[in-house]
């Protein structure tokens, strides 16, 4: 059976001689394996399309439950990625935590494309901060995965909160009152940021302004926040802080 659907190169290992075993983030199936049979050859018609981060209208032959890819036609291979560590770098921890997700989990798979689509060609087009784009990503992962954090009421009195402090491994903000001596300090506009992250329109996702110390302090919470819902920790997310900050 063949099966059309846009996706996006999430994972691209070699697979014996000449093929590539791919890990796919589809807007209809979900997360997917699919081997590309040949792409390693010199004059294959998939290397480009098997390449990390590559999007592309994909047909795919199904059988018992294994995809091989057929075709592919690219349609975004954000190359602005390559010219930048710190968003090459980022984009890769993007790609392991929807790789996380449940494979041929097809539910939501259409808004996590859409989203991942988003994120990398802001990282790609360096237009946003990568602290801005990190926060919006994992927020709206999040919500999207069914994890959505309150940020609108105090966890303790239940009083909106303007500006506070966030728990993260909890998902919970309080009002000054209330705020416990732990946590991290939200202004007025990183919960502000915040909350037009998870509901908002994703083609508005990243239509927000924020000073570097507040995207800093968003990033913070929502990475905390995001490793505490997966109980997992990422390499990728390691070896980007490890470059220290983007000059």
């Amino acid at each position: 059976m063949y099966v059309s659907t846009r996706a996006l190169v999430i994972r691209s290992v070699p697979y014996r001689d000449s093929d590539r075993i791919l890990t796919l983030l589809s807007d209809k199936l979900g997360r997917i394996t699919v081997k590309a049979r040949g792409a390693v050859r010199k004059n294959s018609t998939l290397a480009s399309a098997c390449q990390l981060f590559c999007c592309s209208d994909m047909v795919l032959f199904e059988k018992d439950g294994r995809y091989t890819l057929n075709e592919a036609h690219i349609v975004e291979q954000f190359e602005g990625l390559r010219a930048d560590l710190h968003s090459m770098a980022l984009a890769s921890y993007f790609a392991d935590v929807l790789a996380n997700q449940e494979e041929d989990q097809a539910e939501g798979s259409c808004e996590l494309l859409r989203l991942a689509l988003n994120c990398l060609y802001a990282l790609s087009s360096n237009r946003y901060p990568c602290e801005l784009v990190k926060a919006a990503f994992e927020l709206r992962f999040v919500a999207l995965s069914g994890y959505e954090p309150d940020l609108n009421s105090c966890a303790l009195c239940g009083c909106l909160v303007n500006g506070g402090r966030a728990v993260a491994e909890k998902g919970e903000v309080y009002c000054l009152e209330c705020a416990p001596r732990y946590g991290i300090d939200l202004s007025v506009s990183s919960l502000t940021a915040a909350r037009h992250f998870v509901s908002c329109e994703l083609k508005k996702l990243l239509q927000v302004t924020l000073t570097d110390a507040d995207a800093r302090a968003l990033s913070e919470f929502s990475g905390r926040y995001l490793r505490s819902c997966l109980e997992r920790s990422f390499k990728t997310l390691d070896f980007y802080y490890s470059l220290g900050e983007k000059i």
